[in-house]
């Protein structure tokens, strides 16, 4: 899944946080932005840039960032996923009003909690990385992870999780900085790590990269003929609209009863409508007037 690509939008990354606030901007290369309801966490998406997706969380909506994390335009939206299911959790524990949570943890001291989900899954530390740094590599050599433990400056690059051959647009990168929660780090990880397949058009798939995957063919749902009644279907058919018919005429004698002083009320009105006589209610006067005769 690694492997997979970007599929060209974001849905699968912003699954997670739908419920939270969007805002889509006109200007400037941030397209969309969608923030928790405090705006403390903010998640942004770069639609026409290199680093697609940048992702932050601070102590207040209008502090500086704690920690930041980003994606570039080759890493799976499912892979973004990850973080983004761990924010959500996080949000919603979290006391409004106490101003903690736990995106806003200190990183554990010790950086195998960062990528716990790796080494489950059987991936291994490389004996040649350089001095100061981890690096623990997939199964097929074609993804890792590489923490700097050199870092000095809290918005230094710690944690690279990586995935492809080098090059533009076949290398997939994640990047934490120094202070970013250890937990929300392995549950990205844990995603990159995840068996489960990743639906993509062929041409999504870069040219270098189909030697390196298994490709399923997923054929579309068939559509469903519909089939002829069968004699049963036209009997239960027909008991049904029986019934139907029978809900709509009175069944018992003061029903019909009820049914018939209408009727006769409606055809007296019609005969009376056709005679010149006096309208309904109108009172006679108590002196006869004698009949005039027409013309």
């Amino acid at each position: 899944m690694y492997l997979a690509g970007s599929n060209g939008t974001g849905e699968a990354g912003f699954a997670p946080v739908a419920h939270w606030p969007h805002h889509y901007l006109d200007e400037g290369p941030c397209q969309l932005l969608v923030t928790s309801p405090d705006q403390r966490i903010r998640i942004g998406w770069f639609g026409d840039d290199f680093e697609l997706w940048k992702v932050t969380a601070a102590e207040e909506a209008i502090s500086a960032p704690r920690w930041s994390a980003t994606f570039n335009h080759v890493t799976p939206a499912e892979i973004v996923a990850g973080l983004t299911t761990a924010l959500a959790h996080d949000y919603a524990e979290a006391d409004a009003y106490e101003g903690n949570g736990r995106f806003l943890a200190s990183p554990s001291y010790r950086w195998a909690d960062a990528v716990q989900p790796l080494t489950d899954a059987g991936w291994t530390r490389d004996g040649g990385a350089e001095l100061g740094t981890v690096e623990i590599i997939a199964p097929d050599g074609q993804a890792g992870v590489l923490l700097d433990n050199r870092r000095s400056r809290p918005d230094d690059e710690a944690v690279t999780l990586w995935a492809g051959p080098p090059g533009w647009g076949t290398r997939a990168e994640a990047i934490f900085s120094a202070r970013t929660p250890s937990h929300l780090i392995a549950a990205t990880a844990a995603a990159m790590a995840d068996p489960a397949p990743a639906v993509r058009d062929r041409h999504m798939i870069h040219r270098e990269v189909e030697h390196l995957v298994s490709l399923t063919p997923v054929s579309p749902p068939v559509p469903q003929v519909p089939r002829a009644p069968t004699p049963l279907d036209v009997r239960r058919t027909a008991v049904t609209q029986a019934v139907q018919r029978a809900a709509r005429f009175p069944r018992t004698a003061a029903d019909l009863r009820g049914m018939a002083a209408p009727s006769r009320t409606g055809a007296s009105a019609q005969n009376r409508s056709s005679n010149p006589a006096p309208a309904v209610g109108f009172k006679s006067p108590a002196t006869p007037t004698p009949s005039r005769h027409s013309r």
